[in-house]
């Protein structure tokens, strides 16, 4: 019997118990993440390693360093997930990975581990969507949350209303036609001298700055649920080389709430039409950027004003971490077959 059919029948099993406990592991871009997490909600450890300090001396995470680290870092995060758990590796009942989205030689390192891991313990192995990862973080904090409901994702590599149909479907309503929110908001950071990761710096700078200036003056999109930060990107750029050409000062907060407040507003904006048009009154928010306050607090202002629950994560659970993964390799493993362990990384990765 092949390692596949025998984990299709361990699965059956698995689906009949009382408690399952998943193994996760995280890897795809710049922290290395391994958690225990029981039943999909509950988190027995979640250890994180960051590098953030590593990369920014570079002003920004470089690819072949970040994987160098994961491969440092994984077995004894592993080690550390277990011990802090009180368990042990015959206690798993699932290894869950993320197989995508992020950079391929980071996502590697856990995919790889996970594989190894599953196949020594012949143990089923879960390939998580990272995206989905991101949603679930909301099922750790708010055990009361379920399907169905609109989910706003705002991350440095994605930017993307969806409606969560179940645990396991989603539906794209709109997204980015180019930059992610988080990348537009570490690029204008940049060329405003601020240090890697620039969106918490900037978050930081325009608090209590009234936003005076309009980058960008004309939205095709303003009749779908898609959005470009693209062009306010290079908005802000131009605005900015233009005053040092012309050797007049910065106003860098004042910059820094004027961008912010036009990348906030195109995309709440959005998802508060989309949740009325789809009859959806609870609005999720997931994915890095669900950590900036500005974010926070104007869709708390409008979901107030229209009557719609809003749930977003501890700034704990908005960062890469493996319990996210967990939580969704749980509620795969309860409805869909296990990943067979020829499975490849995936750079880039629907959602869906």
């Amino acid at each position: 019997m092949t390692y596949i059919e025998r984990m299709k029948e361990k699965v059956q099993d698995i689906r009949k118990q009382k408690d399952v406990l998943i193994l996760a592991i995280e890897s795809s871009c710049d922290e290395t993440s391994v958690a225990v997490v029981k039943n999909g909600r509950q988190v027995l450890s979640n250890i994180i390693s960051s590098q953030i300090e590593i990369h920014r001396h570079f002003g920004g995470v470089v690819p072949e360093v970040a994987s160098r680290n994961h491969i440092l870092n994984i077995i004894p995060l592993v080690e550390q997930a277990l011990t802090s758990a009180k368990l042990t590796l015959n206690d798993i009942d699932a290894i869950g990975v993320t197989q995508g989205a992020g950079l391929v030689g980071a996502l590697l390192v856990g995919l790889t581990t996970a594989k190894a891991l599953a196949y020594a313990l012949d143990k089923p192995l879960i390939a998580v969507n990272h995206i989905k990862g991101h949603i679930a973080a909301n099922y750790i904090a708010f055990p009361e949350l379920e399907p169905p409901f609109m989910c706003l994702i705002t991350s440095g590599g994605h930017t993307a209303i969806v409606k969560v149909e179940d645990y396991n479907k989603l539906t794209k309503i709109g997204s980015t036609q180019d930059d992610a929110i988080g990348e537009a908001y570490d690029k204008v950071a940049r060329i405003l001298g601020l240090e890697y990761p620039g969106g918490v710096k900037i978050d930081k700078l325009a608090q209590g700055v009234e936003p005076k200036i309009k980058f960008t003056h004309n939205d095709t999109l303003a009749n779908s649920y898609d959005v470009s930060y693209s062009g306010l990107k290079t908005a802000v750029i131009n605005y900015v080389h233009k005053l040092e050409q012309n050797g007049e000062k910065l106003d860098v907060p004042q910059i820094a709430a004027s961008f912010q407040h036009q990348a906030i507003t195109m995309i709440t904006e959005k998802v508060i039409r989309a949740c009325k048009e789809f009859k959806q009154n609870k609005l999720v928010l997931a994915g890095g950027v669900a950590a900036n306050s500005y974010l926070r607090a104007t869709l708390t202002k409008l979901c107030k004003e229209n009557n719609i629950e809003l749930y977003f994560p501890p700034l704990e659970f908005c960062t890469d971490n493996a319990a996210m993964i967990g939580s969704v390799a749980y509620y795969q493993l309860m409805q869909e077959d296990p990943a067979d362990l020829n499975i490849s990384a995936l750079p880039s990765i629907e959602i869906k």
